[in-house]
């Protein structure tokens, strides 16, 4: 296509980004910085560091993110280890189970663990059957321990997407590497530490980065738990005061550059040089055949954390079926009448639409401007192109959290843009949000699938008198066709399931998503927690589905589409 169909998709996007990306950011920047006088000022992000209630806040979300990084990373980094190099019973169903803590949102996933964990939950039955309890006494696991409960959730939640990145990176490495340490007498874990993890840290840094920006500011597993010390909560918390009030937008601020000073000392540690995935390996990697105990105790380990990671799930679905759970180990009852209330109730129905609704009206968006950012970036020489791929990228680095406040605050009363909110409907902000969001998935994808394609297939067809345009069309999209449907499962189920945006936008019960239900559901009396685990395990059914197909498709480079 022509030079000036480039320039337009980059001016474009450069539009929308500056109107939806970069505005959101500046309103909040305005707000923290700039007091009613239109004078520059501290005060307000100093005030901050001064009250130790936001303060403990911002220090929890630290140690939240952190804390749930390296306990993903610990969990991901054996298993990557050991598929790497072995060929063991059960390898190939296994690393596809590993995807599954990825098919709930974590918050779900959280009304599982706290049927678990309660003092009245399984755990503390099991413990009480063996004598290990006092009866009297139950542990409370999670009464003063709920970032412990946070941890655990985002951990077994997150670790899949280091092990993507991590295989990923193990994949690319030369083994003509460790081999040469394996013959100058570097072996075992000295080999591991001098040789492999050096060589593969570009690719655990970008997997690390997302996990730590995710866990740092989840709202969801938080507000489930009941944990309210940690900045995203109090900003959630604040934004019924907004008008007059700047300690929300010195927050957000806060919480940004936490976020991005992060990053970025990561990346000059980690980023300089990709050499584990810089080029194809110059041998091909053989696996080692293992003795039966080493091969049974790989299999055994993939299990474990399978068994470990999917015990949220279960106690959702059980807790979906159950007529009463109460101090037993298993439901005392079973039935399906909540399934029959979730799909009759009015909150529940609607939600279901709406969540349609908006998704799809996001990935259509998404699939038209990352098929097209993606052949501007591949297949063009144009200055700047680099900074669009980048500019496609950037929401990936900058927390839901964080954008979700900018759209609340440009689009409030009195604000430039409140025209977007239809009366009190949020629809055309929510897809904006959703498509943002979620754009960088299928940019990644199209754009493996213009590498993928040989571009001398275009040129023929346009040698022949096809135009640019229906080449695209005809020739170039069919081609690329089944890595374009993974990223738009992925954006499509992902924007199903988003929680952020769909807990601060969306105000009114006739329009609120899939997520902003849940959690409406959870704190309702009677049967609600039950009807929101009966929603929960329709929204696990679902993004199991797409999950997967996309893991069928992509195969190991899904795990690009989560790096930044």
């Amino acid at each position: 296509m022509s030079r000036s169909f480039s320039y337009l998709v980059f001016g474009f996007t450069a539009l929308f980004f500056a109107v939806f990306f970069v505005q959101p950011i500046a309103i909040m920047v305005w707000g923290a910085f700039v007091d009613p006088a239109g004078r520059f000022t501290m005060d307000f992000v100093l005030s901050i560091f001064r009250d130790p209630v936001y303060l403990e806040g911002l220090v929890n979300s630290l140690k939240m993110g952190a804390l749930s990084t390296a306990a993903a990373v610990a969990l991901a980094l054996p298993l990557a280890l050991m598929a790497n190099r072995y060929r063991f019973p059960g390898r190939e169903f296994l690393g596809a189970m590993l995807l599954v803590p990825m098919i709930l949102p974590p918050f779900v996933g959280a009304i599982g663990v706290r049927q678990i964990l309660g003092q009245a939950g399984v755990l503390n039955v099991l413990l009480m059957k063996f004598g290990w309890m006092d009866p009297a006494h139950p542990v409370d696991w999670l009464g003063g321990g709920q970032l412990s409960g946070v941890v655990l959730m985002n951990a077994l939640h997150l670790y899949p997407i280091a092990y993507l990145n991590i295989s990923a990176a193990l994949a690319n490495l030369d083994p003509a590497m460790e081999e040469a340490a394996e013959n100058l007498g570097c072996h075992g874990f000295r080999r591991l530490r001098r040789i492999t993890l050096p060589l593969i840290a570009p690719g655990l840094f970008a997997g690390c980065t997302i996990i730590f920006i995710w866990a740092f500011t989840e709202l969801g597993v938080p507000l489930m738990f009941d944990y309210s010390r940690v900045t995203s909560v109090q900003i959630f918390g604040l934004l019924k005061d907004l008008s007059g009030n700047p300690l929300p937008y010195a927050l957000v601020v806060v919480m940004l550059v936490a976020s991005v000073l992060i990053y970025l000392t990561g990346k000059a540690l980690f980023g300089r040089a990709d050499f584990a995935s810089s080029g194809r390996a110059s041998t091909g990697r053989t696996l080692t055949e293992p003795t039966r105990l080493v091969g049974w105790s790989c299999t055994a380990a993939f299990s474990g954390v399978i068994f470990l990671a999917i015990l949220p799930h279960l106690g959702v679905v059980l807790t979906s079926v159950a007529s009463d759970w109460y101090g037993t180990l298993l439901p005392g009852g079973y039935t399906l009448d909540h399934f029959q209330e979730a799909l009759g109730h009015p909150l529940t129905v609607s939600s279901i639409g709406n969540s349609l609704r908006y998704a799809s009206f996001s990935t259509l968006f998404d699939i038209a401007l990352g098929v097209a950012i993606a052949w501007v970036v591949v297949r063009t020489r144009i200055p700047g192109r680099q900074i669009l791929d980048a500019m496609s990228m950037l929401p990936l680095a900058v927390p839901g959290l964080v954008l979700a406040f900018g759209y609340f605050s440009m689009t409030r009363e009195k604000q430039p843009f409140h025209f977007l909110i239809l009366g009190e409907d949020p629809v055309i902000i929510l897809v904006i949000a959703y498509a943002v969001r979620r754009l960088p998935y299928v940019v990644r994808s199209a754009a493996a699938g213009y590498q993928q394609t040989s571009v001398s297939l275009e040129e023929a067809a346009q040698n022949l008198g096809c135009p640019p345009f229906k080449t695209l069309i005809k020739i170039t999209l069919p081609l690329i066709a089944a890595n374009l449907i993974a990223g738009s499962l992925l954006a499509f189920s992902f924007a199903m399931l988003e929680v952020s945006d769909s807990l601060i936008l969306a105000e009114q019960g006739r329009h609120f998503p899939i997520t902003k239900a849940i959690y409406s559901l959870v704190s309702a009396l009677g049967h609600g927690p039950e009807i929101a685990a009966a929603l929960g395990v329709w929204a696990m059914i679902f993004l199991a589905t797409t999950i997967v197909g996309a893991g069928l498709i992509l195969g190991q480079k899904l795990g690009a589409l989560f790096r930044v």
